[in-house]
């Protein structure tokens, strides 16, 4: 899959609460859940977002709690792709379950600054700086991690797979 958007760039250990606050985990609508993506580091970010921006972030990217809500406010807040030197564990294997494309790459993260415009290919791991015209690597994703964000997620991968049989 390609991605191609405006970066949103985060520290270290950008925590899952941060992502989305704890009081908002009675919601089970995604897009309630999204209408509060990181708003306590910024009450207005909802709002400056656009589908297909890129969150780009340091190391342990989603750590804390093992909520699922993280990656479904990031994903239905339109939020393409994230781009960390590396994830929590949990968070990492939530992303993918919901159907949100994870990649991981320091070289991109030390060298995109806020506001730039990447071209992600998820498939290739090629992530090109479209302001500055440099390129980096990302590691592969799996095929079968693939599959699930094809499909929208663990769910909908399943429900795929059952109609086929």
């Amino acid at each position: 899959m390609i991605f191609k958007g405006k970066v949103w760039k985060f520290g270290a250990n950008v925590d899952t609460d941060a992502i989305i606050p704890a009081r908002y985990l009675n919601t089970t609508d995604p897009v309630e859940m999204a209408s509060h993506l990181m708003e306590d580091i910024d009450p207005k970010f909802i709002e400056k977002i656009q589908p297909g921006d890129i969150f780009v972030a340091d190391e342990n990217f989603g750590c804390g709690s093992s909520r699922e809500h993280a990656p479904i406010a990031i994903k239905y807040a339109g939020i393409a792709c994230v781009i960390a030197k590396s994830y929590a564990r949990i968070f990492y294997r939530n992303s993918f379950n919901m159907g949100l494309p994870i990649l991981e790459s320091a070289e991109a993260v030390d060298g995109t600054q806020q506001g730039e415009e990447l071209r992600v290919d998820s498939e290739t791991g090629a992530i090109e700086n479209l302001s500055t015209g440099k390129t980096y690597k990302a590691q592969l994703i799996p095929p079968f991690m693939q599959q699930l964000i094809e499909a929208g997620g663990l769910m909908s991968y399943v429900q795929k797979f059952k109609m086929k049989a």
